[in-house]
C-alpha cells in the first residue's frame, strides 16, 4: 500500500545504517541521486530516484569565512557559481540555517562534485540542492526532520528551475514519490516492483528548465485531460501492483512530451527503437534533453539503451546511455 511519506519522517534516519553519532561532526559528505522527474505523464507530480550518478556535498567548519558565512572551495563544475546565493546547495544550506533558528557559530567551507550533467533532465539542481540541505543539517546536529529538510531542498531549487517537487522529493526520500500538493506540501511515497529497470540516454544537448517550460500549453482541451488523468493513475496503479502491462500503457504523456519534442531533435527516433526494443514506456526525462525508459530486466534495458543510442547516432547525435535500479535510498551520508 501507499502510505504518506510526511507521517514516516521521523522514523526515517538520514544517517546510513553503519553509521552511529554521538556528536554533531566537523564536517560532512553526502550523496543525492539524480533521477526521473515527470515519469511520463506525471508532469511535476511524478518522480523517481536512479541508482548511479548523483551529487555529492562536502560541508566543513571553518575559520577562514565569518560566523555564518560561507566559502564555496569548489562549486562541482566549472560552470556553476562560487557565489552562495547563486548555488543551489549554498542556497539549501542556508535555508536549513534559518529554519532551524540555530546562529551558525562559525564559517562553511563547501566542496561539491557534480557527477549529474548540467542542464541535462536527470535532476541535478534537485540533487545538489537536498544534498547540501542534508550536509547542513548533520552539521548542526539534526535539528530539522525530513519534511523540513524538503521544504529548505525545495524553496532552494525554485531558485534556480522553478518551484516542483517531483525531483527535490526523490532525491531526500528515495524510490518514487508522488506529490499531490506543494501548499502545503504533500508528498507520498510510492511502492514499486523491484525488478523495475531504467534507462537513462543522455544525448549531447542542453536544455534549460526555463526554455523547457517556456513551450508548454497554457491549456488543454478536455479530452486530452482526461486522458492525462487516467495515464497518471495507470502508472500509479501499475507501479503497486506489479502491472508492467499496464504501465507499458499508461506511460504516456499527451501534454509535455510533444510540446518538448521538436526543442530535443533525435528524441522521436529515439523513443521508436526504445518501443520497437520492448521498453515499458519511454519519454522525456524532467525538462530534457535526456530521455528514459523503463524496461523489466537489466537484459532488455542494455538492449534499449543500445537501440537509442543508435537513433540518435543516426541523427547525427552523440549520446550516452546507463541502466539503473530505482533508488529506494535517496539522499545518505557517507564515510569520509
Amino acid at each position: 500500500m501507499a502510505r504518506d511519506v510526511m507521517a514516516s519522517f521521523a522514523s526515517h534516519d538520514i544517517l546510513s545504517p553503519s553509521m552511529t553519532r554521538l556528536t554533531a561532526p566537523e564536517q560532512v559528505r553526502v550523496f543525492a541521486p539524480g533521477g526521473i522527474g515527470n515519469l511520463g505523464p506525471g508532469f511535476d507530480i511524478l518522480g523517481c530516484a536512479v541508482t548511479g550518478l548523483g551529487d555529492e556535498v562536502a560541508l566543513a567548519w571553518s575559520d577562514e569565512a565569518r560566523p555564518g558565512e560561507m566559502i564555496i572551495a569548489d562549486p562541482g563544475h566549472p560552470e556553476l557559481p562560487r557565489d552562495p546565493m547563486h548555488h543551489s546547495a549554498a542556497i539549501a544550506a542556508a535555508a536549513v540555517i534559518r529554519a532551524s533558528g540555530i546562529t551558525a557559530p562559525r564559517g562553511l567551507v563547501m566542496h561539491a562534485r557534480k557527477g549529474l550533467p548540467l542542464a541535462g533532465g536527470q535532476g541535478g539542481s534537485a540533487a545538489s540542492a537536498v544534498a547540501g540541505a542534508v550536509a547542513m543539517n548533520e552539521l548542526l546536529d539534526a535539528p530539522l526532520d525530513r519534511q523540513a529538510l524538503l521544504t529548505a531542498a525545495l524553496d532552494a531549487e525554485a531558485t534556480v528551475a522553478g518551484r516542483h517537487a517531483d525531483n527535490v522529493a526523490a532525491a531526500l526520500l528515495g524510490g518514487v514519490v508522488l506529490v499531490r500538493a506543494l501548499e502545503p506540501l504533500d508528498v507520498v511515497r510510492l511502492p514499486f516492483p523491484p525488478e523495475l529497470r531504467a534507462v537513462l540516454v543522455h544525448p549531447d544537448q542542453r536544455l534549460r528548465t526555463a526554455e523547457a517550460r517556456a513551450v508548454l500549453p497554457a491549456t488543454v482541451d478536455r479530452r486530452t485531460l482526461i486522458q492525462q488523468s487516467a495515464n497518471i493513475a495507470g502508472v500509479v496503479a501499475a507501479l503497486a501492483s506489479g502491472d508492467l502491462e499496464l504501465l507499458r500503457r499508461s506511460v504516456d504523456d499527451r501534454v509535455v512530451e510533444p510540446a518538448r519534442a521538436r526543442l530535443l531533435p533525435g528524441f522521436s527516433e529515439a523513443k521508436a527503437a526504445a518501443l520497437a526494443e520492448g521498453a515499458l514506456g519511454c519519454s522525456i526525462s524532467g525538462a530534457g534533453p535526456t530521455s528514459f525508459a523503463l524496461a523489466p530486466n537489466d537484459d532488455r534495458a542494455q538492449a534499449i539503451g543500445r537501440a537509442m543510442c543508435a537513433a540518435y547516432e543516426r541523427c547525427g547525435i552523440t549520446a550516452r546511455s546507463r541502466v539503473g535500479r530505482i533508488d529506494a535510498e535517496g539522499a545518505r551520508v557517507l564515510k569520509s
